[in-house]
């Protein structure tokens, strides 16, 4: 692989991600039926839901990333107080939108000074998974390291066994796609999800898409590997409804990665609140640099 289509592959899954989030927050906590009935079909970046955001603003699922690469990029390798600094930094921003289990994972830090909670029954939400995306970008020729940095970071909020293995199974699968392999590669990480944790089975699809960690995979994948283009798969995956602006940012990092930038329809790239394109382009150039030295 080039590092030109390394490049574009990993922009694409970043800026895929982000229009995943900001398409389906309009549709957030909505059911499918709800959302066909106001809609037809959601397809276009309006704003609006539940959170009243403006055409093209993201929600926590970016903010998260974004606060998670900012802090690797700002000591060029991992730091995990840093990490956990920035988390708390963009809590008391007083966003628009907190998972219950993120907040209290990040005022437990704020509190006590814990990088990591206790294993814990309530924390098998999608809240660590979702913000994954810049260790895969940093780690993305050690796995190592991607393991380590992925749980690290997972365990300030989340600390549950199947938070985890999904967090790790769709941060191999994007990387895989990056580094130029095809949704067979994916499939077969799926099937070793699977084997694992029978939870994540999606065949048939149970069509559910809330923030519990196993419907948001099931989601992801059934959309993923039943779709033909960027387009389609956000699409099909955002009008689910549920929790449709976590799970549209996993099915548009995916897709995103498979597909390449210059598939992400231009009509949401424009409506993307632009400083955070900037800051996603400037963060995948920095991250894939550490990459490269790591």
């Amino acid at each position: 692989m080039s590092r030109e289509s390394v490049s574009n592959r990993a922009l694409g899954a970043y800026l895929g991600f982000a229009c995943g989030d900001a398409l389906g927050a309009t549709v957030e906590f909505m059911s499918a039926k709800q959302i066909q009935k106001r809609y037809g079909e959601h397809r276009d970046m309006v704003g609006g839901g539940w959170l009243a955001l403006d055409a093209g603003q993201v929600t926590d699922d970016t903010q998260m990333s974004l606060a998670l690469g900012q802090a690797i990029i700002d000591h060029q390798g991992w730091n995990l107080r840093a990490v956990a600094d920035n988390f708390l930094a963009w809590l008391d921003s007083e966003p628009p939108d907190v998972g219950n289990t993120c907040r209290r994972g990040i005022l437990r830090y704020r509190d006590s000074g814990l990088l990591c909670g206790s294993p814990s029954e309530d924390e098998a939400g999608n809240g660590a998974c979702m913000r994954n995306l810049p260790v895969v970008l940093a780690t993305l020729n050690r796995p190592d390291l991607f393991e380590l940095w992925s749980l690290q970071q997972s365990h300030i909020t989340h600390h549950h066994p199947l938070s985890d293995a999904a967090t790790l199974a769709l941060g191999r699968m994007v990387s895989l796609l990056i580094n130029g392999q095809g949704p067979d590669a994916c499939l077969l990480e799926a099937e070793r999800l699977i084997a694992v944790h029978a939870e994540f089975a999606y065949k048939p699809y149970p069509e559910k898409a809330s923030g519990y960690i196993v419907d948001t995979v099931q989601t992801v994948l059934h959309y993923f590997f039943n779709s033909d283009s960027f387009e389609s798969c956000l699409i099909a995956t955002v009008n689910q409804g549920g929790d449709a602006d976590t799970t549209g940012a996993l099915a548009g990092m995916l897709a995103g990665a498979r597909y390449g930038v210059e598939q992400i329809p231009p009509r949401w790239l424009e409506r993307l609140d632009g400083v955070v394109v900037e800051r996603i382009r400037r963060q995948v150039e920095e991250l894939l640099r550490l990459a490269e030295i790591s």
